[in-house]
């Protein structure tokens, strides 16, 4: 999956497949997690959030089911 650089202190990249609703988290520390059936909305505020780090823990952690790659 591709992913885009983001402006973070703790996330490098995000990515997106909407065939799947599958987001995609690099983080600085290098583990990356999948999180599952995740609207395409969800990912475009995620995009545009003042603080990406902050919209996770809101939005994301704790909301959709995940697994560590």
């Amino acid at each position: 999956m591709d992913r885009i650089p983001v402006t973070s202190s703790n996330v490098a990249s995000v990515g997106f497949d909407p065939s799947t609703q599958t987001l995609e988290i690099e983080y600085k520390n290098g583990s990356v997690y999948q999180y599952f059936d995740v609207p395409q909305a969800v990912y475009d505020e995620l995009i545009r959030a003042e603080s990406v780090g902050t919209f996770l823990n809101a939005q994301v952690k704790g909301v959709y089911r995940y697994a560590r790659l």
